[in-house]
């Protein structure tokens, strides 16, 4: 397969230099539309760029226009679409959960990304993450273990039409080595040790984020990052409550790594 070289943001800027105008004939359609543009941009504003609850303000133009640009209610069940910008995560079955819109976007920003960059996503869970990044990276790979949660989030993802995110069930602890190694990882679930295949498939000069910490408890959110001769270092970012990383019955009798 082919790996792309452009994000979608680049590919709809390019689109929208040539005078490419989409028209809503449906003026119901149109106004649900303008409905959810709104709300987005509100979540922006009020969520992303403005220091709440003496948080860090996202600063990073790229990923603030992919949470303006990404549909989240496509994201959630049906009945939680009106909640779908609030400032929480939200349930989306199988005791998983989407993460509120501040904590997508912080954990985007840290990775640095770079139009050209592949990234591996840890924990499909709804979709939004994978589609996010979607708008900002060449291609995405993500993978979820929860069966019936990974095959209706790639179906959203098909719909949206996001062709550079690839999903695929299974243990992610694992990683997905046949596409490694990868320009960054983000995991959105939290083991208790950070995954020594996530390690080894992340390349040289890239960066993880990764929640770490017992189930049910306070846990930390930390940046890994691997310079050119392959050593690992650790920053913490915030303390944060992350659903716990599921594993299969094989992985969760694999030996840990020696610290």
């Amino acid at each position: 397969m082919n790996r792309y070289t452009v994000s979608r943001a680049a590919l709809r800027s390019a689109t929208h230099v040539i005078g490419l105008t989409v028209l809503f004939s449906n003026c119901g359609f149109a106004q649900e539309a303008d409905s959810y543009t709104d709300q987005r941009d509100r979540m922006v504003r009020t969520q992303l760029q403005t220091r709440v609850f003496g948080r860090s303000p996202v600063m990073d133009k790229a990923v603030l226009d992919a949470m303006r640009t990404v549909p989240r209610h496509r994201f959630v069940p049906d009945d939680m679409a009106k909640n779908a910008y609030a400032d929480s995560p939200l349930p989306i079955g199988y005791g998983q959960t989407i993460s509120q819109p501040y904590i997508v976007a912080t954990m985007t920003e840290a990775l640095q990304l770079e139009a050209d960059d592949v990234v591996l996503e840890i924990g499909t869970g709804s979709g939004y993450q994978a589609a996010v990044l979607g708008e900002i990276v060449a291609e995405v790979y993500t993978i979820e273990i929860v069966e019936p949660l990974g095959k209706r989030a790639a179906r959203v993802l098909e719909d949206l039409d996001y062709e550079n995110v690839h999903a695929r069930i299974g243990d992610g602890y694992k990683g997905w080595p046949a596409q490694a190694p990868f320009d960054a990882i983000i995991v959105t679930a939290a083991p208790d040790h950070i995954p020594q295949p996530l390690i080894d498939q992340l390349k040289a000069g890239g960066r993880m984020v990764i929640p770490v910490g017992p189930e049910g408890r306070i846990q930390e959110l930390r940046l890994i990052t691997k310079d050119s001769d392959g050593k690992i270092m650790e920053r913490m970012l915030e303390s944060v409550r992350f659903v716990p990383l599921t594993r299969d019955e094989q992985t969760t009798h694999e030996q840990r790594p020696q610290k």
